[in-house]
This record gives C-alpha cells, structure tokens and sequence, in this order.
C-alpha cells in the first residue's frame, strides 16, 4: 500500500510578505481579519444576550453595587496604555531597532499581566463576598463576559511573550516576515483592547 504524500501546509497556502495583487493583504493579514470577524460575531451575540437580559429584568443592578468601578478603570488605563507600547514595538521593527522593540513588546506583556492580576484581585475579592455567576443574571452576565475577554488577554500575552522571546529568532533570519507577524499580533490586542472598552461602561458604570 502506497504511503500518502504529505504537503506542507506553506505548499498549499504560501506565505507572502507583500500584499496579494487579488487582494492587497498578504495571507497572515486575510486570516486575522477573518479570525477577528469570527471574533466580533462572539462577543456581539453575546453582548445582545446582555441586551436582552437586562431590558427584560424588573430588575438591574447598577455595576457599582457588585463591582469596583476603580480596579476597573486602572485595568482601563493599563490595556490603553499596552496598545500603545504594541503599536511602538510594531513601528521599532519598521524601524530596525531591536532593543526598543524587546523593550516595547516587553512592557506590552507586562501590561497585560498587570490586567490580569487586577482581574484576579477583582474574583477572589467576588468570591470571599459570596458573589458568583450563580448569586443572580447580573453576576452571571459579569464572569462571562470578563472571564471570557480575560482568556483572549492570555492568549495575546501568550502570542506577545513568544515574539519578545523565542520567537524573535525570527528578527536577524526574515525580518520582513516577522514584522508582518508582530503586526498581525497587534491587531488581535488592540481588539481585546476595544472590546474592554465596551465592557467597562456597560458592567462597571451602566
């Protein structure tokens, strides 16, 4: 019996630096904007689920009596300000500085490891009040909203930490190649960035 041939997966979709003429993006653009669609369909059915809830409650609690509206805004000022470092770690690979882009991309993750920590505080502090999902449709609306924006903080950080350190291999063998992954990066955070900026009004001040 024959053994199957295996394609590399670069055969079957090979990766372009420059933009596609069918398209004007090369590949790894097309497929996070595509990814970040899917994205914006997941948090939008569930933000009209929220629409829904609260409209049809006798009943909504202000985020103030559950939440603190000043861990929040700390967490919105901390993932503005990593935007930022993100897109300056961007531009110091356009410019060919590694040492600003380790020390952007760094401070990047960092901020969202500080979000992360502040998220923690927010839980255990729910937690030890006897607040869960379970305690009432506000709370339950809260952890899955925050919980879930919360993985795709991870998942950014996780992506960011393994271009500022294994990945940034990348840098001195296809420059090019890696700048175009750096932005594609950035785009996933500056999303998880915007979508915090519709949680915080709509939980912590509505």
């Amino acid at each position: 019996m024959a053994t199957p041939t295996v394609v590399p997966i670069d055969k079957i979709i090979p990766h372009t630096v420059k933009p596609r003429e069918d398209t004007g993006l090369n590949n790894v653009k097309i497929g996070i904007w595509l990814f970040l669609a899917s994205e914006v369909m997941l948090f939008g059915g569930l933000f009209a689920s929220y629409i829904l809830l609260r409209v049809g409650a006798d009943r909504w609690p202000r985020g103030e009596e559950y939440l603190s509206i000043p861990w929040a805004t700390a967490n919105t000022l901390i993932l503005i300000a990593s935007s930022v470092t993100m897109v300056m770690a961007w531009a110091s690979c356009i410019r060919k500085d590694f040492g600003k882009y380790r020390l952007y991309m760094g401070l990047t993750v960092l901020g969202g490891l500080g979000f992360m920590i502040i998220k923690y505080i927010e839980y255990t502090s729910k937690f030890h009040h006897g607040y869960f999902p379970s305690t009432n449709t506000f709370l339950a609306v809260y952890f899955t909203l925050t919980g879930l924006h919360a993985l795709h903080v991870l998942s950014g950080m996780i992506v960011n930490l393994y271009f500022w350190g294994p990945g940034a291999k990348m840098w001195h063998t296809e420059h090019e190649r890696f700048t175009n992954r750096v932005e594609t990066a950035g785009l996933f955070w500056h999303f998880v960035d915007l979508v915090w900026i519709f949680l915080f009004p709509i939980l912590y001040l509505l």
